[in-house]
């Protein structure tokens, strides 16, 4: 099987004109869709990706970028920032991506964004979390810089003090603690406490109950706050960029979850993240590239951003045109959802990709045809109360897990004689068990004497 195989997948355009998709796939893809059943990577149109490149220059180049993804369940935005993920390693950006949550990452609280920022920070040559390598390649890159500038073994240390001070003065405005926890934890490697370098790097990515002798030894006091959390990021893209890093690609993923929380809970982080897109466009995060993803109802329904007008005002778009029109330098980027037939083309192309793996390539093609293929993406698509939109994860699943393999495997597997589809309740996500659900009173099953 090929490394890396570009594929394409067509689906219908809302006017009818044809739009198209690129899907990254590889053996890695089809391994996580044997065990997750997880669809491919999806790349969006050609001029998204064109803009998409450009946006992350202006990130590298010392510019700050924000955009908003909105699309369907089902439409891909998660693999979608996945993809633009990995392209920004390639460019040499750390990544994070945080799942927005009511419990485990409410937007209204900052200090706790940013301490998932940190948990889950991604490097070209570390996985999460990366803050620690980040830190110490800065340290590091602070005394060759010292060295090339000629200071001695005996000066070097003075030298990377007043090179520290330099590079963080802006930070120190807005998060002087930053600065002295940074300083804490290259004296506690000095002296060999590992104990304290490590607690001290905690507080540094925002963890709370970090030991108070630790905090003592660092100089700093108390738990990373709302208003803090601003000044640590600031510092954070400071320390990226000078330890060789382009930027931060961060994504805030289903934001859409803030319309089923408390209004006042609502309220709350629809102005944090108006906060927070008002920073990103005033400068303040040199090198930061901050997406956000959401359902249009979030971006379009009264329980979501319309909330607020000045955020609101923010994110308007017109998406009035037909889609072939959309327009990449938009502040919102618009991801379609799948057709029938652009599921049914999703399956040929994977199915073709198993076979040039298969020893057997004409076999699993002759007995997954086209006809199979879409047989099978309208059962898949109609136990899920017919919204194939939802349907991509589950149908690639079946079809390789269910199909392809049985095919690969035994001689005398025929799938329309040996395969009927099944679906449980168990392997479905939450968004697949709604879509299964009962639509109607009339389609409730009572058991009546």
């Amino acid at each position: 099987m090929p490394a890396e195989v570009a594929v394409l997948a067509v689906g219908a355009g809302a006017s009818g004109s044809q739009t198209v998709s690129v899907f990254q796939c590889d053996a890695v893809a089809l391994r996580a869709l044997h065990a997750r059943g997880d669809a491919p990577r999806v790349d969006a149109q050609r001029a998204y990706r064109v803009h998409i490149t450009e946006a992350a220059l202006a990130a590298a180049s010392g510019a700050s970028v924000f955009k908003a993804v909105r699309g369907e369940y089902g439409s891909g935005k998660t693999f979608f920032t996945r993809w633009l993920g990995e392209r920004a390693k390639r460019r040499k950006f750390a990544v994070a991506e945080i799942q927005v949550s009511e419990n485990e990452t409410p937007l209204h609280k900052l200090e706790t964004v940013y301490r998932r920022l940190t948990e889950r920070l991604a490097t070209p040559g570390f996985p999460p979390s990366a803050l620690r390598p980040v830190v110490d390649a800065w340290s590091y890159a602070l005394e060759e810089d010292a060295l090339a500038d000629g200071a001695s073994e005996e000066e070097l240390p003075d030298e990377v003090e007043r090179l520290m001070t330099a590079r963080l003065i802006e930070v120190s405005r807005h998060a002087p603690s930053f600065a002295i926890a940074l300083r804490g934890y290259r004296n506690a490697l000095a002296a060999g406490d590992e104990a304290t370098a490590s607690a001290v790097m905690a507080w540094l990515g925002g963890q709370p109950h970090v030991a108070a002798a630790a905090r003592k030894a660092a100089g700093v006091r108390g738990d990373l706050d709302h208003f803090g959390a601003l000044g640590f990021l600031q510092g954070l893209l400071t320390v990226l960029r000078d330890s060789g890093h382009a930027g931060l690609f961060v994504v805030l993923d289903e934001v859409e979850t803030l319309q089923r929380v408390r209004s006042d809970a609502r309220d709350k982080a629809l102005n944090a993240l108006r906060q927070l897109i008002g920073e990103v466009h005033s400068g303040r995060f040199p090198g930061l590239y901050l997406m956000i993803t959401g359902t249009p109802a979030f971006y379009d329904g009264q329980q979501g951003v319309r909330r607020l007008a000045p955020l609101a005002q923010r994110l308007a778009t017109d998406f009035s045109t037909d889609p072939r029109f959309d327009n990449p330098r938009a502040v919102q980027l618009r991801l379609s959802g799948f057709t029938l037939d652009s599921l049914i083309g999703l399956g040929l192309t994977i199915r073709d990709l198993y076979a040039s793996g298969s020893s057997n390539p004409d076999r699993v093609k002759a007995l997954a045809d086209e006809v199979y293929i879409a047989d099978l993406a309208k059962a898949v698509g109609g136990a899920l109360g017919g919204k194939v939109g939802v349907a991509p994860r589950l149908f690639l699943k079946k079809l390789v897990g269910d199909v392809l393999d049985r095919i690969d495997q035994f001689e005398d597997f025929d799938p329309r004689e040996h395969y009927a589809l099944t679906v449980n309740t168990s392997e479905l996500s939450d968004v697949e068990a709604n879509a299964a659900a009962a639509t109607s009173a009339d389609d409730i099953a009572l058991d009546l004497p």
